[in-house]
């Protein structure tokens, strides 16, 4: 600013003394020629003109110029990056989710996997299996079960924990919003907040998903504990061996 005013005094003495060069000429000439001074109002009254023109058009030059300087100065705010980056913070808060649901126990999250194991644990019950493998079967479901809601609340806490994480992301990254110097700035923290919300959707989904596996595998252990119960109750009323009787000796006949 101090610089700005002086440049505008050095052109105002500039033009000003511009315009009285053809004064002091025109009097220099007057006492070289006829010994004494000669006022010409008219001459005065042109040359004063001409210098307020000059005056007025420097004055235009150095608006236009300082137009410029500020349309530039704007033009490179705006152009200027964000100078912070939520990404890491995000990656990493994504990543810890996706490790607790690669930690699924017995049923991971894994199609091939899920029918294997639904056609071996919980498919239909034979009449000829053992007392002893169907109890196995039915531990075998109950431990898949456990699992599960184990694998839910392993998550559930992984997501509670993220959130004190997201809420220092998002008043940071409001707060760079709010301070953005252009364009770019705003539009980049716009961004990352967007970036915020996909990662709090996905911690959301990552929730639905363990929540829903844990309750598939309460309402298949059911199912197939009904199958069970079902073969074992046929194997029960199916005829066997008919009762054939014998001789019983009660007393000792020899005595």
């Amino acid at each position: 600013m101090k610089t700005r005013s002086i440049r505008m005094r050095a052109a105002i003495l500039a033009a000003t003394m511009l315009a009285v060069s053809p004064i002091l000429t025109t009097q220099a000439h007057a006492q070289s020629g006829f010994g004494r001074i000669v006022y010409d109002p008219t001459n005065y009254a042109q040359n004063l003109l001409t210098a307020a023109r000059s005056l007025e058009q420097i004055n235009h030059q150095i608006t236009s110029l300082q137009n410029e300087a500020t349309m530039l100065i704007n033009q490179a705010k705006n152009l200027a990056n964000l100078p912070y980056s939520s990404l890491q913070t995000l990656q990493q808060n994504v990543q810890r989710t996706q490790h607790l649901l690669g930690q699924a126990q017995n049923i991971a999250f894994d199609v091939q996997k899920v029918d294997q194991a639904f056609q071996s644990q919980y498919g239909n019950v034979s009449l000829s299996a053992t007392d002893a493998e169907l109890v196995k079967g039915a531990r075998d479901r109950w431990t898949n079960t456990v699992g599960g809601l184990q694998d839910s609340m392993r998550v559930q806490a992984g997501v509670v924990g993220n959130i004190d994480t997201n809420r220092t992301q998002m008043s940071e990254l409001v707060g760079q919003s709010q301070g953005a110097a252009g364009a770019l700035q705003a539009t980049q923290a716009g961004n990352q907040l967007l970036a915020l919300q996909s990662q709090q959707l996905s911690d959301l989904i990552a929730l639905m998903a363990a929540n829903g596996r844990a309750g598939s595998l309460s309402e298949a252990e059911r199912a197939a504990a009904a199958e069970q119960g079902r073969v074992q109750r046929q194997r029960f009323l199916t005829p066997g061996t008919a009762y054939t009787p014998g001789n019983a000796q009660m007393f000792n006949n020899g005595n």
